[in-house]
């Protein structure tokens, strides 16, 4: 089985290898805050799934020179700017623009990525969005969860499947690169929801995908769900075999920006095997050759 990995595009496009370095726009959300809802989504950490970005009560300029030490024994001399904590263009426009530019203005950065939801790209924000793409290449990291109008109640997004395909369509009007992010193991999910979740982005006219377990961390009310109910998870080897159903609903041109992810261990609950992220990435990665291997000797 093919696919087509975000560090082998970068790589062939700017000749060496480039990291991504979490920041954050010191943005909140609107389901946060009252506007939409309160609490938030409810697989959501308290810093708003951006448990490894820079503070953002620092200074751009400042989040970036840290977020550059932790990447510095790994060789790291290019970078993709990604605004990850909460939804970072729900906020003040002029405000938000001057972060962004000031980061597009470094020399070392070489892309942004905007993580947002689809309830919080009006116009004043697409036409921001569209100046920033003049300056260097703009990515919207675009949550999606689940394309189940009933997943999408339950865990509070307060948006729906169609409210995000729409905003999908605007953004590249625009020409603006979008990646979608979806959740993979809410207990309540048969595999076929799951993987028509996959569906659902190939066939909304993004251009990447994030693939992301789900994790159950304390603090979250996901998590005390978790422990209320005993909810059951995955194995890595139940995971692997619903990657690779995932995949195959993707067009072969289709970024994968994330197969999985890993949340702080000081807060996982479950499953603890995402906490090996060596051996979970190992195991997923010799699955899919495996696939591959078995469909080229048929």
């Amino acid at each position: 089985m093919e696919y087509l990995k975000i560090g082998d595009v970068w790589k062939e496009k700017y000749g060496e290898k480039v990291y991504k370095i979490s920041l954050s726009a010191g943005c909140t959300c609107p389901n946060r805050d009252g506007t939409k809802g309160v609490g938030g989504c409810i697989f959501c950490s308290e810093k708003g799934s951006g448990d490894f970005a820079q503070s953002g009560f620092l200074p751009i300029a400042q989040q970036i020179e840290q977020a550059k030490k932790l990447v510095e024994k790994k060789g790291g001399k290019k970078f993709i700017a990604y605004f990850q904590s909460y939804t970072n263009t729900y906020g003040d426009v002029k405000r938000l623009e001057k972060i962004f530019t000031e980061a597009a203005s470094m020399p070392e950065i070489l892309e942004l990525a905007i993580a947002t939801r689809c309830d919080c790209l009006g116009e004043d924000v697409i036409q921001m969005l569209d100046r920033l793409n003049k300056i260097k290449p703009v990515t919207v990291e675009l949550g999606l969860q689940s394309s189940n109008p009933e997943t999408l109640k339950k865990i509070n997004c307060c948006y729906t499947a169609e409210d995000f395909e729409k905003r999908v369509n605007l953004l590249k009007e625009h020409n603006i690169h979008v990646v979608a992010h979806i959740i993979l193991g809410f207990p309540w999910e048969s595999r076929e929801d799951m993987v028509q979740s996959a569906r659902f982005v190939a066939e909304s006219g993004a251009d990447g995908i994030k693939l992301q377990l789900l994790h159950y961390l304390k603090g979250t009310k996901m998590g005390e769900d978790y422990l209320k109910y005993n909810y059951p998870t995955m194995t890595l080897e139940e995971y692997a075999a619903l990657l690779g159903d995932c995949l195959n609903a993707l067009p072969a041109g289709m970024e994968i920006h994330r197969l999985t992810g890993d949340g702080a261990k000081k807060d996982l609950l479950a499953p603890l095997w995402t906490g090996d992220k060596r051996k979970t990435m190992n195991y997923i990665s010799n699955y899919i050759k495996s696939l591959k291997d078995e469909r080229s000797s048929l």
